[in-house]
């Protein structure tokens, strides 16, 4: 399967509520609730019926790993928060790398094609003079 066909499944909304809250392991009525606390937003049918996807599903997962490690539902939605918050800067800090490598390789680039061959002279101390006057009738 292609990345891009998996990542289209992740993002399909097919699950039934009572589906998705069996394979999430809640009930039903939970589902609801996270849904009117702002945690979760699922798909609608035309009919107005909600469809959930695995990335729903995993959301749900996350959640109960918080309420089950004490958080209430605030403090969820606030890490909920936070976790995507740091999602978005770590995206932003790679394609900022990207760009920056990019440039220096441009720069690099450029700076061959700048650089102008130059002619040296090793003399000893005493004969820089000699070295000099030559270089100067060139």
């Amino acid at each position: 399967m292609s990345p891009m066909s998996d990542s289209n499944a992740q993002m399909r909304a097919v699950y039934i509520i009572s589906v998705a809250a069996e394979l999430a392991g809640v009930h039903p009525q939970t589902l609801r609730i996270y849904e009117r606390k702002g945690l979760l937003e699922p798909a609608r049918t035309t009919g107005g019926s909600r469809r959930y996807s695995q990335a729903d599903i995993d959301h749900l997962r996350r959640i109960q790993d918080l309420t089950d490690e004490g958080l209430n539902l605030a403090g969820v939605k606030k890490v909920l928060k936070l976790e995507a918050h740091i999602a978005a800067l770590e995206s932003a800090l790679i394609q900022s790398r990207v760009e920056m490598s990019a440039a220096v390789e441009e720069t690099h680039r450029s700076y061959r094609r700048d650089l102008v061959p130059l002619r040296q002279s090793v003399a000893p101390f005493g004969d820089a003079a000699e070295v000099l006057r030559r270089l100067s009738q060139q």
